[in-house]
Parts: C-alpha cells; sequence; structure tokens
C-alpha cells in the first residue's frame, strides 16, 4: 500500500525515474507474495535481494533531496530531462498557498504561468525524505520477513527423509514385511 501511494504521488509529479521504480517495486512484491503463498522460496530470494537494491534507491532519493555528494533537488534527473516538473509536494504540500501568475508579455506562453508557493508547513524535499525513510523501513521488516520465510521453506524441504517417507524416528525403521518375502521371487 505504501509503494502504491507513493507511485500516486509520483504520478502526479511526472517524476519518470520513481514511477519506474515504484512499478517495478510493485512488481517484485507481487512476486515475492506469490512466492510465499506457493511455497516457491526461490521467488521469496528475489525479493529479498530486491529490497536491498529499494533500500538503496530510496537512500539515493534522500540524498537527492537533501543535496548530498553533489546533487540537486533541483535538476531533471529524476525526470530523464524530458521535463521540468518537481516533486507533487513541492506545490502542494500541507499549508502551501499557490500562486499563479500569467506571463502576459511573452508570446506563444500564453497558456503557462509562473507559480510561487508560500506559506508551507513542511518543505516538500522533507515529505520526499519522510517518504523514502518510511519505504526504508518497511523493506528492512520486508527483507527479515523473506530471510525467516525462506528458512522456514527450506527446513522443511530438509525434513524429508528419502530413504524412510515422512518417519519421525527414521534411525529406528521397522520393515514391516517379513524379510523372506523381501527377498522372495515371484511369478507370474
Amino acid at each position: 500500500l505504501a509503494a502504491l501511494e507513493r507511485q500516486v504521488f509520483d504520478f502526479l509529479g511526472y517524476q519518470w525515474a520513481p514511477i519506474l521504480a515504484n512499478f517495478l517495486h510493485i512488481i517484485i512484491v507481487i512476486l515475492g507474495l506469490f512466492g510465499t503463498i506457493q511455497y516457491r522460496p526461490r521467488y521469496i530470494v528475489v525479493y529479498a535481494i530486491w529490497t536491498a537494491i529499494w533500500v538503496t534507491w530510496n537512500i539515493f532519493i534522500i540524498c537527492f533531496y537533501l543535496e548530498v555528494g553533489g546533487l540537486s533537488k533541483d535538476s531533471e534527473l529524476l525526470t530523464f530531462n524530458i521535463s521540468r516538473h518537481q516533486s507533487w509536494w513541492s506545490e502542494n504540500g500541507p499549508g502551501c498557498v499557490r500562486k499563479e501568475a500569467s506571463m502576459s508579455g511573452i508570446k506563444g506562453l500564453d497558456s503557462h504561468s509562473y507559480v510561487s508557493v508560500i506559506g508551507c508547513a513542511l518543505e516538500y524535499r522533507y515529505i520526499e525524505v519522510m517518504h523514502s525513510s518510511f519505504q526504508i523501513l518497511v523493506a528492512l521488516v520486508g527483507f527479515v520477513y523473506a530471510c525467516y520465510v525462506v528458512s522456514v521453506f527450506t527446513e522443511e524441504e530438509d525434513s524429508f527423509d528419502f530413504i524412510g517417507g515422512f518417519d519421525p524416528f527414521p534411525l529406528y525403521h521397522v520393515n514391516e514385511k517379513p524379510t523372506n518375502l523381501l527377498f522372495k521371487q515371484t511369478y507370474l
């Protein structure tokens, strides 16, 4: 649900890199759930590996919005340089008042307007950082759960005794037929 919510807000902001990452994340989460329901540890391992990638992606998003290491939140990196859109929260955050001023002096841009945002209770980059931090928390819980489920599934697979079947004490296996019947030739 958290990934779906994040997907919606990234769609509203036309942020194409996060949209693709969220879409892939939703598919891998569904694959992990399918693996859990169908007892397929390989699918769950794929999910566990993806959670590590997902945590890395969210750390990048946090660094991007906090402008760590030469990254700039004003760059068009998340939109693949296709548009000048930013996070949806930059104009629609809590308490933000959006003011539009038309640019009538410039020809050809009659439908465009300059948008200024004032009075935000919380800056949009901190909202994005909180979103990514929550995704990291959920991913870490998912990773621990995936490791636990894989260990339970592989433990169940190892408990099968191929010689004695599901006998609880395979060392004390007693043949139910007398030995002379086991070695007796059968004739048709």
